[in-house]
């Protein structure tokens, strides 16, 4: 393939109706859309973004449910508590009391009601009947219950699909992403994996942008007013980070985020199916986290020191006397009366001079520790 060869090619293609008999110009065209057709549908079925967009789309509706779910339940509580207040503090699961309000409907049926079709213990079921009897709620009608009643319903059964969403994450996350999923957990990745945009421009990310990934907006209002930036984002959430002490959760996140980004890496390029690398990550950091705890501990007593024990210290020697002995150091002379103010100003320089030796011992100590 020359410059000439293509020259040639690009002109057979510009009068190929006038080469070849018989071949019309509408027909190249629907040829060739055809084919730009094929091609695209051809890297559409294969591209690994595709994958990441169904991630992305799970992740986001769960979170979208989890909010309705609450308003809704909280929309549920008070309507029905108009009715029957007291049962909101007995059931304070969202799902259990939905299913308490679709089975048993007014307050008056409730000694009637067998709440063990709704999976509620024997305790509970005993409360909200005793409750029932000296109920403060209001009356309502037939109709007002019908709604409520629906309400419920609908609060059941988003919860149940949530459910099956989740677990649908969960499946895609192994398939996709099976060591950046065993790292953090499928709804940790999937967040990473969705703030990133795909799999890939997340493998791109070095370990840094992984680590304040989710928090761009501290991270932008620190450098604007010129303060500490934070120290993690979404991983705050995963289970390494939140079972660490919280003066070394900055640290933890910091190596959790270097060795994500190795797995994102080989999830995105790789075509491993077990968690093999995530495995050996995981425990590296555990063992990481052990160490900055002990650590930890162990500098809560760094500044207690040994007892002194009054070794004798050898005087300097002068340079030039050598090593022979001189009778004259072994003469003991008698004390000299000295004047009181000499005595002072001597005791106040001992008292300056004298934790000298032990601020030495003191660093001598830390060193054999930190050893």
């Amino acid at each position: 393939m020359s410059d000439n060869l293509r020259e040639i090619m690009r002109g057979v293609r510009l009068h190929l109706t006038e080469l070849i008999e018989g071949l019309d110009e509408q027909e190249v065209r629907t040829m060739s859309l055809g084919l730009a057709h094929t091609l695209s549908r051809f890297k559409l079925k294969f591209s690994p973004d595709k994958v990441d967009t169904m991630i992305i789309q799970a992740v986001g509706l769960l979170d979208d449910l989890d909010k309705e779910l609450n308003n809704f339940a909280m929309r549920l509580r008070e309507w029905y508590g108009w009715h029957f207040p007291e049962m909101g503090k007995i059931i304070t699961e969202n799902l259990a009391y939905a299913k308490v309000v679709r089975l048993m409907g007014l307050k008056t049926k409730a000694k009637e009601t067998d709440f063990s079709e709704v999976n509620v213990p024997e305790e509970i079921a005993a409360e909200v009947k005793q409750a029932a009897e000296t109920s403060m709620g209001t009356e309502i009608t037939d109709e007002d219950l019908g709604n409520i009643k629906t309400l419920s319903e609908r609060v059941i059964e988003l919860t149940e699909y949530r459910a099956s969403l989740s677990e649908y994450l969960k499946l895609r996350m192994t398939a996709i992403a099976p060591n950046l999923t065993f790292m953090v957990g499928e709804l940790v990745g999937a967040r990473l994996i969705s703030q990133a945009g795909s799999l890939m421009s997340l493998a791109k990310h070095p370990s840094s942008t992984v680590q304040i990934l989710g928090a761009e907006k501290a991270l932008f209002r620190a450098l604007k007013t010129k303060k500490q930036t934070p120290k993690y984002g979404l991983i705050y959430h995963a289970s390494l980070v939140g079972q660490s002490a919280p003066a070394l959760k900055g640290k933890i996140s910091r190596v959790l985020a270097a060795k994500l980004s190795l797995c994102c890496r080989v999830d995105a390029l790789g075509d491993q199916v077990e968690p093999t690398l995530g495995e050996e990550f995981k425990e590296y950091v555990e063992r990481r986290l052990a160490t900055l705890e002990e650590g930890g501990m162990k500098s809560l007593s760094k500044g207690i020191s040994r007892p002194t024990a009054g070794k004798h210290q050898k005087k300097p020697s002068v340079r030039g006397s050598g090593a022979a002995h001189s009778a004259e150091d072994d003469v003991v002379e008698a004390p000299k009366k000295r004047k009181a103010k000499a005595v002072e100003a001597e005791a106040e320089e001992e008292a300056e001079e004298a934790p000298a030796p032990k601020k030495k011992k003191k660093k001598k100590v830390v060193e054999e520790e930190a050893e």
